[in-house]
């Protein structure tokens, strides 16, 4: 596979992962503790080396690429995701294009990862930092991602903030896959080569090729 392609579909598979652990955190109040330390993790890796180092290795998003590879595989796909994945990616296009907000979420990330430095990634302080860090740029936009769950776990704070620092990092990784060359016209144009990408980056970490 050619470097651009692995780097766009591990960034893909980035927003995937993200738009998943959204969907069960709003709807179970839970989610995998690897996969969420790592899209939590990308969040403070702004300059990291390589698409991979962003996600703290290829298996970092294994559960993005299982998600991606059931997607690009299966029909119906899940519309949930497929909804908020798009959500994720409009909301980046729209977030690039807006300078003054862009200094605002690189200042809050920072403080965040500062944070991160005594706390750890995922302290309670630090994930409400970066909660209120969207609050403060992204969800102000006139198009916002309408996130559907329980309500017991939507109206608890913690969890709330856990929700948004997850999609703040979906539309990080959105912001990867475009900075890659990656663009919606190409995955519908390129499915089968992307999906092929995914197989293969599974079958290099040993997880499951759907």
């Amino acid at each position: 596979m050619s470097e651009r392609l692995r780097d766009i579909t591990l960034a893909l598979a980035g927003v995937f992962q993200a738009a998943l652990l959204v969907q069960l955190q709003a709807r179970e109040g839970r989610v995998p503790e690897t996969p969420y330390r790592s899209s939590i993790g990308s969040l403070l890796r702004i300059d990291a080396p390589d698409v991979p180092a962003v996600f703290d290795g290829t298996a970092g998003v294994r559960l993005g690429l299982e998600t991606l590879a059931s997607q690009l595989a299966q029909s119906p796909q899940d519309a949930e995701i497929t909804r908020y994945v798009v959500s994720l990616m409009y909301l980046e296009r729209r977030l690039h294009r807006d300078r003054d907000m862009l200094a605002t979420l690189r200042a809050g990330i920072e403080r965040a990862s500062a944070q991160a430095e005594t706390f750890g990634a995922t302290h309670t302080n630090v994930i409400a930092n970066l909660g209120g860090t969207y609050g403060d740029t992204l969800s102000r936009l006139r198009f916002r991602i309408l996130v559907r769950g329980e309500p017991v776990y939507l109206e608890n704070p913690d969890n709330a903030a856990r929700v948004r620092a997850l999609l703040l990092a979906g539309v990080r990784a959105a912001f990867l896959w475009r900075q890659r060359g990656g663009s919606r016209l190409q995955l519908f144009l390129q499915r089968r080569r992307i999906l092929a990408t995914t197989r293969a980056l599974l079958a290099e970490i040993g997880g499951p090729v759907h």
